[in-house]
């Protein structure tokens, strides 16, 4: 009789494993032990209109969780373009879902690291990156540049673990909407979603990236 190993192949490795080994290597890359919970998957992605045409921008996937209730949710698989970090999640996004498009790419920089991949502006900017790992003004240089690349007060959809804002509030520069606290995601999460104030056609970085 054939005995299945007891150490599973790297294509059979649970994702909160992945995630675990991730941490290890790189914790200010990553910046949680385990990928979102499908509750707090599924509020992240029902700020996401899927019935609005254009890219939606994912920032830091990890092994997918958003990006499946992303689809879930209505949103074409062609239509995201996600960025990752982690060459061993890139190649693992690429197996789940093989018609989004897959960058790996500093998503901090993601005005330079999106140069020639967007065609028209994106519909949402949806993050699971730890920003509280990042200065103040890098947060808000990352939310200048999603801005940029966006259609006038379109999402920037952040989820954190802290009981304040992952970006210094700025009203002069963008609104903020928390949701109620998803206590089904272990740990328990809040969904921050910040628009821009300004409401003219995104433009600077898209511009850039379609010259």
């Amino acid at each position: 009789m054939l005995h299945r190993s007891a150490c599973p192949s790297p294509k059979e490795r649970p994702d909160e494993v992945r995630f675990l080994q991730s941490w290890l290597q790189n914790p200010l890359r990553t910046g949680a032990v385990s990928p979102s919970g499908r509750a707090l998957a599924r509020t992240m992605a029902n700020y996401v209109d899927p019935a609005q045409d254009g890219p939606v921008i994912e920032l830091g996937p990890g092994t997918g969780p958003v990006t499946a209730a992303l689809i879930a949710r209505g949103v074409a698989p062609e239509r995201l373009v996600l960025i990752e970090y982690n060459p061993e999640f890139c190649k693992l996004l690429r197996l789940r879902f093989p018609a989004a498009t897959v960058i790996e790419g500093d998503a901090y920089n993601m005005a330079r690291t999106l140069e020639g991949q967007l065609d028209r502006p994106s519909t949402a900017v949806v993050s699971s990156l730890p920003l509280f790992t990042r200065p103040a003004p890098e947060r808000h240089g990352l939310l200048d540049q999603a801005f940029g690349l966006s259609v006038p007060r379109a999402p920037f959809i952040q989820f954190t673990y802290a009981v304040v804002s992952p970006v210094p509030l700025a009203p002069e520069r963008f609104d903020a909407h928390v949701s109620q606290r998803i206590w089904a995601n272990l740990p328990p999460a809040r969904v921050w979603v910040y628009r821009s104030t300004k409401r003219e056609a995104a433009a600077p970085e898209l511009a850039a990236i379609g010259a």
